[in-house]
């Protein structure tokens, strides 16, 4: 695109300030405070949350994406620190009062709840039934099949990359097989594992993530001003289109292309599993029912922060020095990921530390000696072979000439730098001064979506 994605774009930090100030002065001047102290609590925490929201939308720093508003973003980073606060409290609470004080969000909660065992009879068709012999399969279709399909999706906008999906999707997979001793909601049957999730719900996710995916790549980036658009109908297609990147970069993750990137995709992917165990060992620690609102807004909540988290991770693994440091959403998702299963730890260690099967133990323990010795060849054991068989092809005569052809080009060098010093007072700019100039400006690069 031809113009600034913030050309069209302002905070409003005085006019945010002046509604603030007003209704501040309202409550003080105006209102009656209640003399009910716990509604005052919760009132107070409640605009303290609000009044740190208005200051970040406004003043918080971009993140890289600008559509369909940068304050948006950067609501959903406020966001994300308050929730690591509100974590970081319950971490520093006994358990018991950790439990009771979710009674001060919803008084329904607090209370233990049963688990549902997905498991049992397992037979697709169920002869005994008469009635209907296919009732385990509507029993399992609830309403967490379509939330399975649309949550591979939006994980397949997050990633980019169908393998890496794919992985994810089988290696969580593996861990409700390992650890269904511990929760026995991840007791389930086996068609259900890989006929339903995987195939079925996880993979029709994923393959309409990636035909989204290549329809975003294809996609011309070409944005025209809302009121320079002269019929109706390109109004609304501008206003829709609105809610799209404002330009798109595709990600490559290349995870055995170098040490560096093979490390950060399995981290990602370690973090990515691990937030989702959190899903299913938060609402069981913190005794919530699956259906309740917080584990649906907890959701909610990693569907906007992962998108900016992930675009964040790739461009500081992509080209290191220019992003020097780990960005600002990516690091809270990592700060809140760790957080949450300290929460899980500390809240229930017996169901954790429960002893996992020693058949289960050692496909695990081959899985992981599988990976140290792949990593250990691909980027260790093969590149010392390549370097030693480069160097024992090389013949005593070819290194010499080698040797002599770096000198000459050296000397070459020495001698066109000397004829193109500026003489005299030094007021004459040398060419080779001026394309270094312009070629650093052009690695400069702030890629926006």
């Amino acid at each position: 695109a031809s113009s600034s994605p913030h050309s069209s774009t302002r905070a409003h930090t005085v006019t945010v300030l002046f509604i603030l100030t007003c209704v501040l002065v309202y409550v003080t001047l105006l209102e009656e405070t209640p003399q009910d102290t716990t509604y005052n609590t919760k009132r107070g925490i409640v605009a303290s949350i609000l009044v740190f929201l208005c200051f970040g939308v406004t003043q918080a720093k971009d993140g890289p994406f600008t559509r369909p508003h940068p304050a948006y973003w950067r609501f959903w980073l406020c966001v994300s620190v308050v929730y690591e606060l509100f974590l970081i409290f319950v971490l520093f609470q006994t358990v018991h009062d950790g439990r009771q004080f979710m009674k001060s969000i919803d008084p329904k909660l607090g209370v233990p709840l049963p688990e549902r065992d997905y498991g049992g009879n397992c037979l697709i068709y169920d002869p005994g039934n008469t009635t209907d012999p296919w009732h385990n399969i509507w029993d399992k279709m609830d309403g967490f099949v379509p939330a399975h399909f649309l949550g591979w999706y939006i994980k397949t906008l997050v990633i980019r990359d169908w393998w890496m999906c794919m992985i994810i999707s089988v290696m969580f997979e593996f861990l409700e097989y390992s650890l269904e001793h511990q929760l026995p909601n991840f007791s389930e049957c086996w068609w259900d594992h890989w006929i339903m999730d995987v195939l079925v719900c996880n993979g029709l996710g994923i393959y309409a993530g990636m035909k989204t995916l290549g329809w975003l790549s294809m996609k011309p980036y070409q944005w025209q001003g809302l009121w320079n658009i002269p019929t109706y109908k390109g109004k609304i297609k501008r206003i829709a289109f609105q809610f799209t990147p404002y330009s798109w970069v595709k990600f490559e993750w290349k995870p055995a292309s170098n040490l560096r990137r093979w490390l950060a995709v399995l981290g990602i992917i370690f973090m990515f599993l691990l937030a989702e165990l959190n899903t299913f060992y938060l609402k069981f620690v913190l005794w919530m029912p699956p259906e309740h609102y917080l584990v649906l807004l907890r959701l909610v909540f990693f569907v906007n922060v992962g998108g900016v988290a992930m675009r964040e991770i790739y461009d500081f693994m992509d080209d290191p020095k220019f992003y020097r440091k780990l960005g600002q959403q990516a690091w809270m998702v990592a700060a809140i990921t760790v957080t949450e299963f300290l929460i899980v730890m500390k809240y229930d260690p017996e169901t954790i530390m429960l002893p996992i099967p020693f058949f289960v133990t050692q496909c695990w323990i081959l899985g992981i000696l599988l990976i140290l010795c792949w990593t250990l060849w691909r980027f260790f054991i093969r590149k010392t072979c390549k370097i030693s068989s480069v160097s024992n092809t090389c013949s005593p005569h070819c290194i010499d000439i080698t040797l002599r052809y770096k000198d000459a080009r050296r000397r070459k060098q020495e001698v066109t730098g000397d004829s193109n010093r500026p003489h005299g007072n030094g007021s004459t700019a040398t060419s080779s001064g001026r394309s270094k100039l312009n070629g650093s400006s052009e690695t400069l690069r702030h890629r926006k979506s």
